[in-house]
């Protein structure tokens, strides 16, 4: 098996990650719509270790958190600044497109990678990813930033935990058979 690449070895899981709204919405261009600290706990908890992919503007909101190599994706790779203090066992690195994003967190971490947004980001990437963690909120928010549509005909749901203001759902993406629709595009293989 080769890397995102083709370099020797597995590829990483490639992991979307992401607070959805009901009505797709992930943000306002500037920050998330909803904070539930439960689930940032889970968050933090679910990616330690792992290298995040992100956008410009997320990692501007979000900033480089520890235990983690934070990739962030930028036209302008020189313009992205990191802390000269960050938290323990935090780093940043600045590439030019998901291409590289993938290659350099293929060298970091074997075992899984995450996506971490914005939309952009997520579009860019769906057809790479593997799998979707999607925190399900139950209310709609106002935003113009929001997350590709899960096609059930693509991702098959494979856990669902059910929680008063939001569910907890994840998807694998669906594998095409030899021969058949190769789950990206619609075409025929």
């Amino acid at each position: 098996m080769s890397g995102p690449s083709g370099g020797a070895g597995p590829a990483p899981r490639v992991i979307a990650i992401a607070l959805v709204a009901a009505n797709g919405v992930i943000g306002d261009g500037v920050d998330q719509p909803f904070r539930f600290r439960e689930d940032w706990r889970r968050f933090k908890a679910t990616t330690f270790g792992h290298p995040l992919i992100l956008g410009h503007a997320t990692h501007r909101t979000m900033g480089l958190l520890a235990g983690r190599t934070s990739i962030v994706i930028s036209r302008d790779p020189a313009s992205v600044r990191f802390p000269e203090d960050p938290p323990a066992g935090a780093r940043g690195i600045a590439v030019a497109s998901l291409d590289e994003a993938l290659d350099v967190a293929a060298g970091l971490d074997r075992e899984k990678v995450f996506i971490c947004g914005g939309g952009e980001v997520y579009r860019a990437a769906m057809g790479r990813v593997d799998e979707l963690d999607i925190t399900a909120v139950h209310a709609d928010a106002a935003g113009a930033v929001t997350f590709p549509p899960i096609d059930p005909a693509r991702w098959r749901e494979t856990e669902r935990i059910v929680g008063e203001r939001f569910d907890v759902v994840r998807y694998e993406r669906i594998r095409p058979q030899a021969g058949g629709d190769d789950g990206l595009d619609g075409a025929k293989g």
